[in-house]
């Protein structure tokens, strides 16, 4: 817990220092789903797994059509995979064996991000963006089965994950502005796992793809 006050502080803090030089500052609300799947060292993914994120976004506009782009969100980042000799369940004398293990983690997000707009046209502004997110896990749970037999079933996994987790995103999408300063956000944003989610002796990184909804007021 004071880990995540300590992140949460050092964002507030971060965005007060961008928001002193931004001509324009605007906050919104987002909630949206994302599919999540996982890239596994030893092993391997097994498909997609659905999410959701919701929170805070702001927008620093520093100079015309150039944003810096953070926010506050909590999202919960599931995938499953195929998993060779998984602990703490597997006993050595078993020889190799896979394990069907499904992560489902819940974190706190703060992205830092550079979008990029275009100018407006038919109430419309077109935008990219890219950057990174520093993720601090509130939340972890895990199924395990091996050979269909259950042998953990929502069972909390915070022993055997990271607590700190960095992602790389990219993405773009739509504003359209409906009245005002008020706007409505349409996108899809992909977010790159870079480190990895278990404690060893596994290397397991997350993965997802958002449709990013939100409103800016």
């Amino acid at each position: 817990m004071k880990r995540t006050l300590l992140a949460l502080l050092f964002s507030i803090t971060s965005a007060s220092l961008f928001a002193q030089e931004a001509s324009q500052v605007r906050l919104g609300l987002t909630a949206h789903p994302n599919f999540g799947f996982l890239k596994v060292e030893n092993g391997e993914g097994s498909g997609l797994s659905t999410g959701f994120t919701y929170g805070l976004m702001s927008d620093f506009e520093f100079a015309e059509n150039y944003c810096f782009a953070t926010g506050l969100t909590v999202t919960s980042v599931n995938g499953a995979g195929k998993i060779i000799n998984y602990q703490p369940y597997h006993n050595a004398s078993a020889g190799q064996t896979a394990y069907d293990v499904k992560y489902k983690m819940q974190y706190l997000q703060i992205p830092l991000s550079i979008k990029l707009k275009t100018d407006e046209k038919d109430d419309m502004k077109w935008y990219g963006q890219f950057g990174l997110t520093t993720d601090f896990r509130i939340g972890a749970r895990q199924d395990v089965e091996q050979a269909n037999t259950p042998l953990a079933e929502d069972l909390k996994a915070t022993n055997n994950t990271k607590f700190l987790r960095a992602g790389m995103l990219i993405g773009g999408g739509v504003e359209y502005r409906l009245s005002g300063k008020t706007s409505l956000l349409g996108g899809i944003t992909y977010n790159n796992g870079l480190t990895n989610i278990a404690k060893k002796p596994h290397t397991v990184k997350n993965h997802y793809v958002a449709l990013n909804i939100g409103v800016f007021f």
